[in-house]
């Protein structure tokens, strides 16, 4: 088994961290530079940006936040919100990041899946996956789209195995029954989703403790965990939970001193 990824998330509105419950009520959470900072320092496998209304408002994402938080961190960094095309991608990536994740682009235009993996390789393209359970014929899970404000009427599973099909090398998975409220991931969903796609899935959505992250890998057979208010609001540290999972024979990383050392 390969070590667990655990990711701290930073949800940007306006140049700021923001965390809300089930994708509204939105909290102030700081300065996305400050956490980032502070995430790579303390043990964070990966980081996730996601500039949560650049595709609801119609606008690019905020590239030169994105160089900022890219000069001072050395960990995998991931950047997503707003992102539309092969040349959105590619800004992207110079500007510093190391993968992009696309959300309601790839599901609208497929093809830009099929382009940005063709050009940088599948590692550095993550389909992001807003699902909501349903009770629509046919399927259990919904996918949402620009922020969780759009359904869609197609199913999840369906549509992260096309995600694959076209070079999505990961599947972001949020549940926004679970987003924010602490009452842990959806484990059902995380582990349908895994069986149907042989790329890594990222359990999102719902973390409230050490234990819902164990879950997620444990019985949600997620790749990675994706967490955001239990790391923001510094009710428990990133190590906390590496050493909870490790307790239970999770593989996870947990070199911290050396994390903190820029390489030369």
């Amino acid at each position: 088994m390969l070590a667990a990824r655990i990711i701290p998330c930073l949800d940007v509105k306006d140049g700021r961290v923001v965390k809300g419950i089930n994708f509204v009520d939105l909290r102030d959470a700081g300065d996305p530079v400050d956490n980032a900072k502070y995430y790579a320092e303390t043990g964070a496998d990966e980081l996730t940006f996601l500039d949560i209304t650049a595709s609801s408002d119609k606008r690019g994402i905020v590239v030169r936040l994105v160089e900022r938080v890219a000069d001072e961190i050395f960990i995998p960094f991931t950047v997503g919100g707003g992102i539309r095309t092969v040349d959105d991608v590619k800004a992207v990536l110079y500007a510093g990041a190391d993968k992009v994740s696309i959300n309601t682009a790839a599901f609208q235009n497929p093809s830009v899946l099929d382009g940005s993996a063709k050009i940088f390789g599948s590692q550095c393209i993550v389909c992001a996956i807003d699902a909501r359970r349903t009770s629509s014929p046919g399927m259990k899970y919904e996918v949402y789209l620009n922020g969780g404000r759009t359904p869609t009427g197609r199913d999840a599973i369906s549509w992260a195995k096309e995600a694959e099909s076209r070079g999505a090398g990961e599947i972001l998975l949020t549940s926004m029954d679970r987003d924010g409220t602490g009452d842990g991931y959806d484990l059902e969903l995380t582990r349908d989703v895994h069986e149907a796609v042989s790329v890594p899935v990222i359990a999102s959505g719902g973390a409230g403790g050490p234990i819902h992250l164990a879950e997620a890998v444990i019985e949600g057979k997620a790749d990675a965990v994706l967490a955001a208010s239990i790391f923001h609001f510094r009710e428990h540290t990133i190590d906390d939970v590496k050493k909870y999972m490790q307790d239970r024979g999770i593989p996870v990383r947990r070199d911290i001193e050396n994390a903190k050392k820029k390489p030369c």
